[in-house]
């Protein structure tokens, strides 16, 4: 076996040996988290390293990938700490019923999916009465992890045109964003987006499809600390 492929070699080695300490029960979650995320980093830096390398028999480029890549993947990381499993827990009791999906991501961010049965007309952007109840205690978990950032999309069925449905989307996550600043979350720790009618979940051949389409996406991210 030449030296450059057994260097890349080692270098998985370590990776995939790291994640196995990661299962290791005693860690606490963001420890696990953390490390997952910086062995996934130093595998995919090993592979990318010695495929821009050009096959060189040195092995740096290699080496040098795994690091950066294991750096990556711990920094900028998100946790899933013990607030955000609790924020998890308090949204999907407020929820219950509603319709509201509250799922964790792959990522580690906790995601509400809204659909327009309690969120929004057809062409329209203000929300629905059934919708508030919802937000009320989700600015009150916010409020209460302030540590945290928030991201709401905004989506569209595909009925109109892609000028007024652009548009549309954005205006309906600014909707949501300016709920919940009047209840007490600042603003600047939210972006908002709008998707159009792109990103659909559904077909938009049936008025069940396109209600599904036609949603808000809120998700939720606790950003892994700085050392």
């Amino acid at each position: 076996m030449r030296t450059s492929n057994l260097r890349i070699t080692s270098a998985v080695l370590a990776a995939v040996l790291g994640l196995s300490g990661c299962a290791d029960m005693n860690m606490s979650d963001t420890q696990r988290n953390t490390g997952l995320g910086a062995m996934g980093g130093a595998v995919a830096g090993a592979v990318l390293g010695r495929a821009t390398s050009g096959g060189g028999s040195t092995g740096r480029s290699t080496g040098t990938g795994a690091m950066i890549g294991a750096a990556a993947g711990g920094v900028g990381a998100y946790i899933w700490s013990r607030n955000m499993e609790e924020q998890k827990r308090r949204m999907q009791q407020a929820t219950q019923g509603t319709g509201v999906e509250v799922t964790q991501t792959a990522d580690n961010r906790l995601k509400l999916n809204i659909p327009s049965d309690i969120s929004f007309d057809t062409g329209r952007a203000d929300i629905k009465p059934n919708l508030r109840s919802v937000l009320d205690q989700f600015a009150q978990s916010l409020r209460d992890n302030p540590n945290t950032n928030i991201s709401i999309i905004g989506h569209t069925d595909n009925t109109g045109s892609e000028a007024v449905n652009n548009p549309l989307s954005v205006n309906r996550a600014a909707s949501t964003r300016k709920y919940l600043e009047e209840r007490g979350v600042n603003p600047s720790r939210i972006a908002i987006d709008g998707r159009g009618m792109h990103e659909p979940v559904a077909e938009n051949t049936t008025d069940a499809g396109r209600a599904r389409n036609r949603r808000v996406e809120i998700f939720v991210a606790e950003q892994q600390a700085s050392r």
